[in-house]
């Protein structure tokens, strides 16, 4: 097992499948049977989900909303999505426990690092919702945030795509995909990884950045594993 304790970051938009809005039950379930997969092989989990496929709040300010109150929407959003996956989880019998950045109770516990770890050696998955509880902070960065308050292994970032490419590979089938890339070549380079304060949060704290295809089943157990899946950002 390369990886003992992990935090895994997944988006939003990734949650809708095949829809124009919403949770999407097949890839919620394909989500859970992987994730319940590491759990059972006794790796500490720690998860951070956007809220892209409900509400965004940046792109909400265009359409009249307060950034601050697009924000907490968002924010919100995310909750929604950790409450799905918990809900998921544990009817598959893995045990779970949801922190909100803002107190939240009983939707939630209030997020401490402490009382988040003792769950996750007590052999829980720890889902964390909410952002980082402040506006102008993106999901991205709330798992940066979380990975090095948590001293996971690595953040492990589930997308749509198998990695870091230098452009689009949904749009250009020329990309050229980077194995291992160091933070300050992705940097050089603009490759779109993370946002900036994410980015550089994993950089000066030494947090390695997995990108991968999480909508491949079996990705995640192979990574974990230690096999070569997605991409590797590192200092």
């Amino acid at each position: 097992m390369k990886y003992s304790r992990v935090l895994l970051k997944l988006s939003g938009e990734s949650l809708m499948g095949d829809d124009n809005y919403g949770i999407n039950n097949k890839v919620l379930a394909q989500y859970t049977s992987q994730i319940q997969e590491i759990a059972n092989q006794g790796v500490q989990v720690a998860i951070v989900i956007g809220g892209g496929n409900i509400f965004r709040g940046l792109s909400g300010t265009t359409k009249g909303f307060d950034r601050v109150r697009g924000d907490q929407m968002g924010m919100l959003a995310t909750v929604i999505n950790s409450l799905a996956l918990q809900s998921s989880l544990e009817s598959v019998g893995c045990s779970t426990d949801v922190f909100t950045a803002v107190r939240m109770e009983p939707v939630g516990k209030l997020y401490c690092k402490f009382a988040a770890v003792e769950s996750m050696k007590s052999g829980k998955v720890v889902i964390i919702a909410g952002g980082t509880g402040n506006p102008y902070f993106t999901t991205d960065t709330a798992s940066a945030l979380r990975a090095i308050e948590l001293e996971a292994d690595a953040l492990l970032k589930g997308t749509r795509v198998d990695g870091v490419y230098d452009s689009d590979p949904e749009k250009n089938p020329n990309a050229i995909k980077y194995d291992r890339v160091k933070f300050s070549e992705a940097y050089d380079k603009k490759l779109k990884i993370m946002d900036l304060t994410a980015f550089t949060m994993c950089q000066e704290n030494d947090m390695p950045i997995i990108v991968f295809d999480m909508d491949t089943v079996g990705n995640l157990k192979k990574l974990i594993l230690g096999e070569k899946i997605g991409s590797v950002v590192e200092n």
